[in-house]
């Protein structure tokens, strides 16, 4: 793993958070029982038991990286603190019929949405079959009415359909690290066309990647509306066109939602850490960092931004 640039580290833990833990890269605890584990193409997926909770977990390098976990005596808990934040992207979506999201793992943020708006439509796509097997086994993922999950590639899956979303939700950690072809201009661009008038995107991002800093600068060139919050070790980002949402009008839309979907984790509370920063003044996110495209290497990428990182010991 690698810390955030330095500029980001000394003004962001002021302006934004304070960053303990990666959530998605959190270490395994020693003291869980495997249930399973299976090598795939893409994954070494480990699936864990400390009960009542039952872990899925990414094998990188040597080191465990939690993807998700359940309660299993609650579906309706999302115990992993950054997927809670993934939900606040509800209150500032125009409408709340059609959600999709990129990157299922055990499919807890998904599952919450479901059983808690069971009238919209929630479409889920995962690129590893092997991930999707192991969720419907242990994470009490089952068929049902306006619950969708698809075997594909997130990026190909946008590309192929015509359909648009009120809300789409970008989670795909493989270990720490987001395949590069989901971090790109052109592919934020595919995503805007799918959204729905008033639609909105909420991305997990782990500023202690080197790509942090540009990953950040890529979507607002893209969404000229960003809000951050602080979620454990990660930072939800929430995107989105047109004028800023309002603090004032996001807490009345809070306040209904809350009301007509009886949320688990209140959007109202949610509202009280959001955060906005300068993008363009240089001080928080690296001016000099890159917009990443699909013609701009990720070997390129890493050497252009690493004297502005430092590697842990």
């Amino acid at each position: 793993m690698v810390k955030r640039s330095l500029v980001f580290g000394m003004l962001l833990s002021v302006a934004l958070l304070s960053v303990v833990l990666p959530a998605a890269g959190a270490l395994a605890q020693d003291n869980r029982n495997l249930l399973e584990s299976k090598e795939s193409l893409y994954n070494n997926i480990y699936v864990y038991s400390q009960p009542p909770y039952v872990s899925m977990t990414f094998g990188h390098n040597r080191r465990i990286y939690t993807e998700s976990m359940y309660n299993t005596h609650d579906d309706r808990d999302l115990p992993v603190e950054y997927t809670r934040y993934m939900t606040a992207s509800l209150m500032y979506a125009k409408d709340v019929h059609a959600i999709l999201e990129i990157g299922f793992g055990g499919g807890r943020t998904s599952w919450y949405l479901h059983r808690f708006l069971p009238n919209a439509s929630v479409t889920s796509v995962e690129l590893d079959p092997a991930v999707l097997e192991l969720a419907k086994k242990y994470f009490g993922i089952r068929d049902e009415p306006n619950f969708q999950v698809v075997n594909r590639d997130g990026r190909l899956f946008l590309s192929e359909s015509k359909d648009k979303y009120d809300i789409i939700l970008i989670d795909a950690y493989r270990g720490p690290f987001v395949p590069f072809h989901l971090l790109t201009r052109e592919f934020y661009q595919i995503v805007k066309d799918h959204l729905a008038d008033g639609g909105v995107v909420a991305q997990n991002v782990e500023p202690s990647t080197m790509l942090f800093d540009s990953a950040v600068k890529t979507i607002n060139a893209v969404f000229p509306q960003l809000d951050f919050y602080k979620a454990d070790g990660n930072i939800v980002t929430v995107a989105y066109g047109g004028a800023e949402r309002k603090a004032e009008d996001l807490a009345a839309i809070a306040r209904d939602r809350d009301k007509a979907y009886g949320l688990r984790y209140s959007l109202t509370d949610m509202l009280n850490e959001r955060r906005r920063i300068d993008i363009s003044g240089g001080k928080v996110i690296d001016a000099d960092a890159k917009i990443l495209t699909d013609d701009f290497a990720p070997v390129e990428t890493l050497k252009s931004i690493e004297k502005h990182n430092r590697k842990m010991p």
